[in-house]
């Protein structure tokens, strides 16, 4: 699949600000400073699409970005970190399952796993959460630049063994680096595959 044109579109504060659209979406989430932007900046094909800090938690909206021309991706702020009081991190929590649970024309959800550690409880707490909540997701394990490959496959293998007793069917696993570059169009193709999906059934 080839990307068109990526543009940042709109940060929302909240669900209801969010655009409305009938164009698929693709959320990409994960704990803070698991690459998310530094990804969504290499599917594009910019250095700057989206912006990429070193503070965890920093992204604290939700992010629109218009990539190809059928559909769109977003940035959701990340799990795990949020700054500001506890009121705060729970109205984030609620914001992102809303947008989970109730965008009717999310696509698919990436999650965002560093590949680097083996599995982190709140890692698999929100898989757990998606396949309850029949949310479809895939899982991305990032920074495959920084593990060797041995570990990297080891770390995979736990946490689908961890997440496989509440599974129907094993969720899609991508490998990718915004370093290299690598797992970039394995992880396009499959946009377009789910694009192409959603296409003949309508």
């Amino acid at each position: 699949m080839r990307v068109h044109s990526p543009k940042f579109q709109i940060s929302a504060p909240s669900l209801e600000l969010c655009p409305s659209s009938e164009l698929p979406e693709f959320a990409f989430i994960g704990r803070s400073n698991v690459g998310k932007s530094s990804l969504l900046n290499s599917l594009a094909g910019s250095k700057a699409l989206a912006k990429v800090s070193a503070t965890p938690g920093h992204t604290q909206l939700i992010n629109f970005f218009s990539v190809v021309a059928a559909s769109r991706k977003k940035n959701l702020p990340g799990y795990g970190f949020a700054k500001g009081a506890r009121s705060e991190q729970e109205r984030f929590q609620q914001m992102i399952a809303g947008y989970l649970c109730g965008r009717k024309n999310l696509a698919r959800v990436f999650v965002l796993i560093d590949s680097r550690h083996p599995p982190q409880g709140i890692d698999l707490e929100f898989a757990e959460w998606l396949l309850g909540e029949a949310v479809p997701f895939a899982l991305v394990f990032s920074k495959t630049d920084l593990v060797k490959a041995g570990l990297l496959q080891k770390n995979i293998e736990l946490f689908q063994a961890q997440i496989a007793p509440r599974c129907d069917e094993m969720p899609r696993v991508f490998t990718t680096s915004a370093t290299t570059g690598h797992g970039r169009r394995e992880l396009l193709d499959y946009i377009a595959e789910t694009l192409n999906g959603l296409a003949s059934a309508s």
